[in-house]
């Protein structure tokens, strides 16, 4: 397992793909060691940044087993 936390290590502006109307848009780069995650997104550099931020603790909870499991209901259970 690598020990390194998730990041991000850049926010840059990029042209906004062709079929979009929004004229806004963000590249990001999330890494961790050797790995790479480049993501694309409509918005202002500190939307972006923000949502970014949003991904990278999501990764790292993650990787702890921090996130919690949603409760399985039987619904047709009988009780006794």
């Amino acid at each position: 397992m690598i020990e390194q936390d998730f990041e991000v290590t850049s926010v840059l502006p990029m042209e906004p793909p062709a079929d979009s109307d929004a004229s806004e848009w963000h590249s990001y780069v999330i890494t961790q060691g050797d790995n790479t995650i480049r993501g694309y997104r409509e918005g202002n550099l500190k939307t972006v940044t923000e949502a970014a931020k949003v991904i990278v603790g999501q990764l790292n909870e993650r990787r702890m087993g921090k996130r919690a499991r949603a409760q399985l209901v039987i619904a047709n259970s009988k009780k006794s």
